[in-house]
């Protein structure tokens, strides 16, 4: 049975009063989005412009996503001035939400901590690319990335009226900070301690089967791959718990789905219970003492969370959200052209 109590604290937010407020919710956000593309674009020079562009169909590029420090594509944080990196804030604000916008500057933030604890030139805030795929018009299908070590946010337009948010990836290394100005700063802190949370309000018998392995893998399973399929479906489902526990349950997933705008967050919710809320299954490995290594997924029909901390003496995390049809706009992207050219 679908849990209809909890609603996630995201949703009650109130919507703020634009000129785009006149449109469908989703469609206002992807307007907001345009524009404020629209806008980051012409603010560069044609040498940035150049570097900052890609064609729609360069499926090469577009899926060609990581996590790790790598040489990248796109325009970085390094080579913007004032104005435009004011424009950049923009579009990242119309596609998270003040909580996810915090996250990815805390994230940003971790690379000056590295330096301070490894002193390797690579670790630098302003390595964090921006690329655009196709160009944003209002009904246009395009797309865009902002990557870097860390974090991959995935956003894929179609039509200027849908869209599709993943794969999203977030880490944090350290997770909680040892030295410097920001020292205690726990990153990604919810999306460990909510998910701790559920694993002990479990009784025995469902900790038997939320508990899959002793000893967690070593990194996520899925990794940066193109493409998931899902995983074996281990662990305890949401028809096994309470209903206590169905809101914890919901709580981590908002975890997840709280970095995007409200609007966005409520599609995803709608998504999630016509897929059936009763059949996502939580499942564990590792410690479930703070301070061990573990790893957690949360897998639903349609949707994939994963999660480690397990490197660095279970100080460095990683996490992501995928959808097995709809990353990159995969759904979307086919409808639209099996439409056009039936």
């Amino acid at each position: 049975m679908t849990n209809k109590r909890y609603i996630p604290a995201l949703l009650t937010l109130g919507l703020v009063i634009s000129p785009l407020s006149n449109l469908p919710a989703v469609e206002s956000v992807v307007a907001e989005m345009q524009e404020a593309a629209a806008a980051f674009l012409d603010s560069l020079s044609a040498e940035l412009k150049e570097k900052a562009t890609f064609p729609m169909d360069d499926e090469g590029e577009r899926v060609n996503w990581h996590f790790v420090p790598r040489e990248r594509e796109g325009v970085s944080l390094k080579e913007l001035n004032e104005e435009q990196k004011g424009k950049l804030t923009a579009l990242l604000a119309a596609g998270l939400s003040a909580r996810g916008h915090t996250k990815v500057d805390q994230i940003m933030d971790l690379e000056s901590v590295l330096f301070l604890l490894e002193g390797e030139a690579h670790r630098e805030p302003d390595l964090y690319f921006t690329t655009l795929f196709g160009r944003p018009t209002s009904d246009g299908t395009w797309g865009w990335r902002f990557e870097g070590h860390h974090l991959s946010l995935n956003f894929t337009i179609v039509k200027g009226r849908f869209l599709a948010e993943a794969p999203h990836f977030w880490g944090a290394n350290p997770a909680k900070v040892p030295v410097g100005p920001t020292q205690g700063r726990r990153t990604l802190k919810e999306e460990e301690d909510v998910a701790r949370q559920l694993l002990l309000s479990l009784n025995e018998k469902q900790q038997n089967k939320a508990i899959i392995a002793a000893k967690a893998p070593r990194d996520i399973y899925t990794g940066a791959k193109e493409k998931v399929s899902p995983l074996p479906s281990e662990g305890v489902a949401a028809s096994e718990l309470t209903e206590d526990q169905r809101e914890a349950l919901n709580r981590l997933i908002d975890v997840y789905i709280g970095n995007m705008p409200a609007d966005l967050a409520s599609k995803r919710w709608n998504q999630l219970r016509e897929a059936g809320l009763e059949n996502v299954i939580f499942a564990w490995a590792g410690s479930m003492e703070p301070g061990g290594a573990h790893y957690y997924r949360v897998q639903g029909p349609t949707f994939l969370i994963e999660y480690d901390n397990i490197q660095n003496n279970a100080n460095h995390i990683h996490a992501v959200w995928r959808d097995f049809d709809g990353d990159f706009g995969r759904d979307l992207l086919r409808e639209h052209y099996e439409r056009a050219h039936p």
